[in-house]
């Protein structure tokens, strides 16, 4: 495992978490978000428990973001 690899793709993960790309919805975010934490798994960049939190950490945004759309706020 090379640590500057492992390094840019969670910087990328964490970036597309706190700044989704424009006209991407909440659930498409969610859904790029967990296959980029499928794929650094897949390719051994992160093991079974960092692949665990990225996913709450997704699954986190999504129910915030779709509790605000139905939140009326």
């Amino acid at each position: 495992m090379n640590d500057d690899q492992k390094k840019q793709a969670l910087a990328a993960w964490h970036k597309l978490l706190n700044e989704p790309e424009i006209r991407m919805d909440a659930e498409e975010q969610y859904d790029e978000l967990l296959k980029a934490a499928d794929e650094m798994e897949r390719t051994g960049l992160i093991n079974s428990s960092e692949w665990r939190k990225l996913v709450k950490a997704a699954g986190t945004s999504f129910a915030k973001a779709i509790e605000g759309v139905g939140g009326g706020t």
